[in-house]
């Protein structure tokens, strides 16, 4: 449905942080609920000026919501703590709900609701092994115990210390293959730790990211033999995420705190579509 901009917009807008634990933690989320799709490139457009790792916006049909993320530079086929908060905002505006079903360029997602609880459905994203990659090393500064490519490029890296420590180079990281890089290493409070790296996509260093976690679950479930895990992300603002692999999808908990409420106001002589 084409824009009319010779009247001023208004979109909604909340912005809530995902696998929070505490207020200043977890994955902060832009949401726009929409009536109807804007132009893509104002889409776009808001998502830079939020400069946020992502903005999402869906609407609402009969049956499920149509959902999509944007970074500050371009259109992802899948995020999860975008969809966390998504859900968080249907859920919000419609409190006798306990189940939001989205359609996303990733296919079908749903999220539950139990308590201060939610449960997203995530495709399961392996990867395989593969051989070191050029450029790793001086993209990292450290040696890598196994690589695996997918989506993602995969780095198992010694112990937690080495993650938390590691001081990457943006620059050398966009060179690497795959849409960012997941840097993953046993835990000592949780059963694996990990941090994620997506230059190419505007985003230096994610804060949690619930998309990786659809190749680390499957990659740690088989390292550790069990479906249930508890991973933490070690970002500075940190984030826990409980995982459940389930054949070909991988269940991610997490809570959400809200953060704030406002408009996007709008005018036709800001916007060039």
């Amino acid at each position: 449905m084409a824009t009319d901009l010779s009247m001023p917009l208004q979109i909604p807008i909340e912005q809530v942080a995902a696998f929070a634990e505490s207020p200043f933690e977890g994955n902060p989320a832009a949401v726009c609920p929409l009536e109807s799709w804007l132009p893509d490139q104002l889409m776009q457009s808001i998502a830079a000026e939020n400069n946020l790792s992502e903005t999402a916006f869906y609407v609402a049909l009969a049956e499920h919501h149509d959902l999509r993320w944007f970074t500050p530079v371009c259109e992802v086929d899948l995020c999860g703590h975008a969809t966390l908060a998504a859900a968080h905002v249907v859920f919000k505006r419609d409190p006798s709900l306990q189940l939001v079903n989205f359609r996303s360029r990733s296919g079908a997602l749903t999220v539950r609701r139990k308590g201060e609880k939610l449960t997203m459905d995530l495709p399961v994203q392996p990867a395989q092994p593969c051989p070191e990659p050029d450029g790793l090393k001086q993209a990292l500064g450290v040696d890598p115990v196994a690589c695996l490519q997918g989506i993602d490029l995969l780095v198992v890296l010694r112990d937690e210390e080495d993650v938390k420590t590691l001081i990457p180079n943006p620059g050398a990281i966009a060179q690497l293959p795959g849409r960012g890089l997941i840097v993953t290493a046993a835990g000592r409070d949780a059963d694996f730790v990990s941090r994620f790296f997506a230059p190419g996509c505007g985003i230096n260093e994610d804060p949690v990211t619930g998309s990786a976690h659809c190749c680390l679950t499957p990659y740690w479930s088989t390292q550790l033999g069990r479906r249930d895990l508890k991973a933490r992300q070690l970002s500075s603002r940190g984030g826990v995420l409980h995982c459940q692999l389930m054949g070909e999808r991988v269940l991610i908990t997490g809570r959400v705190i809200p953060y704030l409420s406002g408009v996007i106001h709008l005018t036709h002589d800001w916007i060039q579509i």
